[in-house]
């Protein structure tokens, strides 16, 4: 993940999707020169990997929580927003044949849809206020929104509340991409590819230690008492405020006064183009691209929407496949992600990130091949060890696909356009993000987990032969 800034007397582009600016400036060029240097990793860095981990671990705590949370709705708020929901698709629900259980699959579709289109609107807003106001302190908004979301979930008596809970954390998330743009502004194009090193070990850790403790909430709750949700919904929010006050603390602003956009409504405009679908299949946002560049760009982006848009649905349901299939609990489940998680830690820690550059297509379609079989097995498991064998396929193709692609994007447009040509990509992944889990929650709803799983697998079929016929330029 290579990209932006060869030089400091180039322009800048902020990767969420900021305004181009003029940097020439000498002295912050001599603090570069001494505090990154070409083999070095900027201090801020580690500040911004902290902060993640910290994050992350709060995010990922309700992973193996969210079907036992949506059952305790679908059994509790019989008068609220969950019966009525129910009640508005009663004549499909009997017209299918699903079950009452499987409302809860639906539901949690439609939350996870809302969550990611939430983040994928909100992402370049934020990066485009940063590029106005700074990044610290929007970066400090948002964390304040995220903690402000646990509140809400903590005190989530009823589904209603807890749909604003999970409105407010989208709406909230945008540090993420504040975060890469923080990497970026204190980085150079030769050590900026280890601070992306760090982001995807933090999200790795996150992946891994973040359901086990959520896990083991659930393990000692009990789930017949009303609030059994409070105790780690205030423990992710402990972890968010900790976070707070260490980036108050710890971290510096990056984007200098004289560095930042000077009018708010050029930069928001600018942010729009990642949001306007047609704009970002295009990659409008990138000038003076040969017209080969420019399609070889188009083509990486349709595929990486494709896959994630069916990817991210078949993998926000497998929570709920294990938890009404097979009837797993919080610890099986996050022994499940963490078996995943490891695998995908060492993978990218030992082999995805010392790839040579003639490899990185030939790995990128191996690992989307990979996840045709990865969602059959799981689609068809009757046993636990299927379970395991088809997830563990599912972490080798997680390993490589998004990293080799993000790589092989990055090769196009010049030094300075790199930010751009990667926000772009980012937000088709976010966008695919948004639409993948309710289609996917609509199917295994309507035809069942086995279904969906062999038909979702077969489709993947589509994005990996493209890639593998594709001559990139």
């Amino acid at each position: 993940m290579t990209y932006l800034r060869e030089s400091l007397e180039k322009k800048k582009v902020d990767s969420s999707g900021g305004v181009n600016q003029k940097v020439p400036d000498k002295k912050m060029e001599s603090k570069v020169s001494k505090d990154s240097l070409p083999d070095a990793t900027h201090k801020t860095v580690y500040v911004v990997f902290f902060s993640l981990l910290l994050d992350l671990l709060a995010f990922t705590m309700i992973l193996p929580l969210l079907p036992s949370l949506l059952e305790y709705y679908r059994q509790h708020d019989t008068q609220g927003l969950y019966h009525r929901l129910s009640d508005s698709i009663r004549f499909f629900q009997e017209a299918v044949g699903a079950p009452d259980k499987y409302n809860s699959v639906l539901f949690g579709g439609f939350l996870g849809s809302m969550f990611s289109f939430l983040q994928f609107v909100a992402s370049p807003i934020v990066g485009a206020l940063s590029d106005v106001y700074g990044r610290k302190r929007i970066m400090m908004i948002c964390m304040c929104g995220i903690a402000l979301s646990y509140l809400l979930w903590a005190v989530s008596s009823n589904f209603a509340i807890f749909v604003i809970a999970r409105f407010v954390g989208g709406l909230s998330k945008g540090n993420i991409s504040l975060a890469m743009a923080v990497i970026t502004d204190v980085s150079n194009s030769k050590n900026r590819g280890k601070g992306m090193a760090l982001v995807g070990i933090a999200f790795s850790l996150g992946f891994i230690v973040g359901p086990m403790i959520g896990a083991i909430f659930s393990r000692y709750s009990d789930k017949s008492s009303p609030d059994w949700f409070w105790l780690p919904a205030m423990f992710a929010m402990a972890l968010v405020l900790a976070d707070i006050l260490f980036l108050g603390a710890c971290l510096e602003e990056t984007l200098p006064t004289k560095k930042r956009a000077k009018k708010v409504m050029m930069s928001l405009s600018r942010a729009f183009e990642y949001i306007n679908p047609t704009s970002l299949f295009k990659f409008d946002a990138v000038k003076n691209l040969s017209e080969k560049d420019l399609q070889s760009l188009k083509r990486l982006g349709f595929i990486y929407f494709i896959y994630l848009f069916i990817y991210s649905g078949l993998e926000f349901t497998v929570t709920f496949l294990l938890y009404h299939k097979f009837g797993f609990t919080s610890i099986d489940q996050a022994k499940v992600f963490l078996t995943t998680g490891v695998v995908m830690a060492v993978l990218q820690g030992s082999v995805v990130r010392r790839l040579p550059e003639r490899l990185t297509q030939r790995s990128a379609v191996l690992g989307l091949y990979l996840i045709v079989p990865s969602f059959i097995v799981v689609g068809i498991a009757q046993t636990t060890a299927m379970i395991y064998l088809g997830m563990i396929l599912f972490a080798i193709s997680t390993a490589f696909v998004v990293t080799c692609m993000t790589t092989l994007t990055s090769k196009y447009g010049n030094f300075d356009q790199k930010g751009t040509v990667l926000g772009i990509f980012r937000s088709l992944g976010a966008l695919a993000r948004a639409l993948g889990p309710i289609f996917a929650s609509m199917a295994f709803w309507s035809i069942g987990s086995t279904f969906t799983y062999i038909i979702g697998g077969i489709l993947l079929l589509y994005p990996s032969l493209l890639l593998q016929f594709t001559v990139l330029s």
